[in-house]
């Protein structure tokens, strides 16, 4: 049995991993789905001093509290910044690093370095009224829709765990300053249909931090795979347990 942890991205919440949930726990598993603060059931802690920070924070507590190990620890978008953080904090708890559509850092990069595009989102932020939300981004023409979910259905749900974006989560650097996080093995799941303009994906080296061959696999279909497209994303995963 392994155990499944997976960290939501910027603007969700826990509940958008509702649907592989359950298939990873039916092939024996355990899985985690937390929602990070200012986040789903943590939303009433959102606040301008919640930042990167916060959220590694949050999953290295979770996972000391809990005494995890060999975890499969599964970062989406933004989260890719969450989960390079804390595996750095706990390496020796983690099994394996999945970044999903995610953003792949390297040590002391922030959400800017690795996608530039964000840059603009801060700075819309620093002017606002508010002067530290950044409301989620607004749904597009198909086949981009709303975090690629175009399903009409699935919007109107997506909408609903939708929560606004603490500014400094895009401001605070990754720490990726402890050796002994290079052991750990990373696989790489790229969603190709429906990608924004301005949104890129890193090139993945063909060599891991640990020496092996890189693992990229690619799903056809938009950025919320987890909800467009659960079964085979679940498939993926579990090849990893």
């Amino acid at each position: 049995m392994s155990t499944y942890l997976l960290v939501h991205g910027a603007w969700h919440s826990g509940e958008c991993w509702e649907r592989v949930v359950p298939l990873l726990a039916s092939a024996g598993h355990r899985v985690l789905a937390p929602s990070l603060t200012g986040y789903g059931d943590q939303a009433h802690l959102l606040g301008p001093e919640v930042g990167l920070d916060t959220h590694v924070d949050d999953i290295v507590r979770l996972i000391v509290g809990e005494d995890l190990t060999e975890v499969v620890l599964v970062g989406h978008s933004y989260a890719g910044l969450v989960i390079s953080s804390a595996a750095n904090q706990v390496p020796e708890r983690i099994a394996h690093l999945v970044y999903l559509d995610a953003m792949v850092p390297e040590d002391g990069e922030s959400a800017v370095d690795v996608q530039p595009m964000t840059q603009a989102l801060i700075d819309l932020a620093v002017t606002s009224d508010s002067g530290w939300r950044i409301p989620p981004l607004p749904e597009l023409p198909p086949p981009s829709g709303l975090f690629g979910v175009t399903d009409p259905a699935d919007v109107a749900w997506l909408r609903t765990i939708l929560s606004d974006q603490p500014v400094r989560c895009l401001q605070q650097p990754v720490r990726l300053d402890n050796p002994a996080v290079a052991a750990v093995p990373r696989t790489h799941i790229h969603c190709t249909v429906g990608v924004p303009d301005g949104i890129t994906h890193r090139p993945v080296p063909p060599t891991q931090p640990n020496g092996s061959p890189a693992q990229v696999w690619e799903l056809p279909t938009g950025h919320d795979c987890m909800i467009t497209m659960p079964v085979e994303l679940a498939a993926l995963l579990l090849k990893l347990g």
